[in-house]
């Protein structure tokens, strides 16, 4: 396997493991929320409380940010823009030494 091969294999390994990461994120979501909703029904000291639907709504915005993550953010700052970054960061400090060897040859007496 070459060294192309490996880093696209190594992508997308770890591509899946953001994505089951967050199906088991979205499973324990669901799965808890249920909880506390059956508990502030059942176990409630307060029966008209809704203070389960505070910890939902966090935890929903929580997983909210995690999907944004996995498949917004990521999907399009991957290695292939970590590279076009740096090629154009380097060309530009190339350029901007070029141009300070010109500045300093032009002043030599």
């Amino acid at each position: 396997m070459d060294q192309n091969q490996h880093e696209m294999y190594e992508y997308a390994r770890r591509r899946i493991k953001q994505k089951k990461s967050l199906y088991f994120h979205f499973v324990v979501f669901f799965l808890g929320s249920i909880f506390l909703f059956i508990t502030n029904k059942w176990i409630g000291v307060n029966k008209e409380s809704n203070w389960y639907m505070w910890l939902v709504t966090i935890w929903i915005f929580l997983f909210i940010l995690h999907f944004i993550k996995v498949f917004i953010t990521d999907s399009f700052m991957n290695k292939n823009w970590e590279r076009e970054q740096i090629n154009r960061l380097m060309t530009m400090q190339e350029k901007k030494i070029e141009q300070l060897k010109n500045e300093f040859e032009n002043k030599k007496p």
